[in-house]
């Protein structure tokens, strides 16, 4: 299904990002869905992944961060991203007001979304899914990256690769286990890109957030 170019406007300062909105006519919910550390909105597993979700019935509404949108390689500061997805979420309201809105992210993405949602949390966000959450740098395991995930008052399911090297799964298995709105679900074999030798782990990804979701929008 073709995406649709939408603007996100951010603050007088930063401007505007680019979006992708991808919204199938019988859509269920949507996705905000924000890319990771070192590759954009565009990149094949955003966009592959915003086309296996939108075969089952779930929107997505992709975006850049500034750092992308400019050229830039060095991510932007927190404070700065965490503008941008609330700007997304917002956007994504006023796009598809009618059905449930859920922020998602791949990586930084995703950590950058759960920050402002621990801080401020729009009443029509359902949840946050999280593609690889990137707990702590390669090579150096620690928990300070979650520290903030006990403030996030939504549903939080974490999808992961057991071969993620940022993310050892015996220090975030214990963090999830100890959140209250915390699913986690692993993905044998798989890396932090989700790759897996020659299997399809992007469709195992829609597959776990389609049920996910529908759990959810039945719990009301």
């Amino acid at each position: 299904m073709k995406a649709t170019p939408v603007n996100i406007p951010v603050s007088e300062t930063i401007g505007e990002v680019s979006g992708l909105l991808i919204l199938p006519p019988d859509a269920r919910s949507l996705l905000v869905l924000a890319h990771g550390a070192g590759a954009g909105m565009q990149h094949s597993f955003m966009e592959t992944l915003s086309a296996g979700l939108a075969a089952t019935g779930i929107a997505t509404l992709r975006y850049n961060f500034p750092f992308k949108e400019n050229g830039k390689g060095r991510p932007d500061p927190p404070l700065v991203a965490e503008k941008v997805v609330s700007a997304a979420m917002k956007k994504s309201s006023e796009l598809a007001p009618h059905i449930p809105v859920f922020a998602a992210g791949k990586s930084f993405g995703g950590r950058m979304s759960s920050q402002y949602l621990s801080k401020s949390t729009p009443e029509f966000i359902r949840g946050i899914i999280f593609y690889g959450f990137p707990l702590h740098p390669a090579g150096t395991p620690s928990v300070s990256r979650a520290e903030h995930l006990s403030q996030v008052s939504v549903p939080m399911l974490f999808l992961q690769g057991t071969k993620d090297a940022l993310a050892d799964l015996t220090l975030l298995k214990p963090i999830c286990d100890k959140l209250p709105t915390a699913s986690l679900v692993t993905f044998e074999g798989a890396d932090h890109a989700f790759k897996a030798g020659k299997r399809n782990v992007i469709q195992e990804l829609v597959d776990a957030t389609a049920q996910w979701i529908a759990k959810i929008n039945r719990a009301g």
